[in-house]
Formats: C-alpha cells, structure tokens, sequence
C-alpha cells in the first residue's frame, strides 16, 4: 500500500530517461500537432493522444523502450494506459516535454 503512494505522487526511485533514450528509448510526444510545431525535444515523434488507439502501429515494436510526453504529464499519463493496455511493455510517463527535455 505504501509503495503505491509512493509511485502515485513520484516518490520511488528515479528513471534515468537519458540512459534510456542513449539504450534506443523512442519519445512520443502526444500534444497537438500544434503544440509539437511550437517546440518539442528533437527526434521525438508526434502522436496526438486523441489519434494514439488508431496510429498503434507507427509503434511497431511492442517490447521497445517509450517516453510519453505532453505539456503537463497528464495526458501522456493516459497514453501510457492505453498503450499499456495494448500489451507494450516498456512505456514511461515522463511528464512535460520541457521537464523531459533537461533531463536528457
């Protein structure tokens, strides 16, 4: 019960995302197209959340590494779940893009 809290509001350990990205991680950014126009991390990929369930297959490989990112961490929380629930293993809430971007 108490590691739950814990995962809940981000107090387990910290996932190295640059280690992740060096090891071949993809990062999906899942805001609008124009948000991602605005700025974004450079070579991620731009699937909006409310295209993610039928753009499934631009990610071919169920058992790569996945950033998700958005402009809060809100909405790539949600991509995590469905991919999740379409059996992709490896999948991270990395929260905002802006956030994510300094920690690579």
């Amino acid at each position: 019960m108490i590691q739950l809290f814990k995962n809940l509001f981000g107090l387990g350990p910290k996932t190295d995302y640059k280690a992740l990205v060096h090891q071949g991680a993809e990062i999906i950014d899942v805001r609008t197209k124009g948000e991602f126009v605005s700025g974004h991390i450079k070579g991620s990929k731009n699937i909006p959340l409310n295209t993610l369930n039928n753009n499934l297959k631009l990610l071919k490989n169920k058992e790569k590494t996945y950033l998700l990112c958005c402009a809060s961490g809100m909405r790539s929380g949600s991509a995590k779940n469905i991919l999740k629930s379409n059996g992709y293993n490896n999948v991270f809430n990395a929260g905002s893009w802006q956030s994510l971007k300094t920690k690579l």
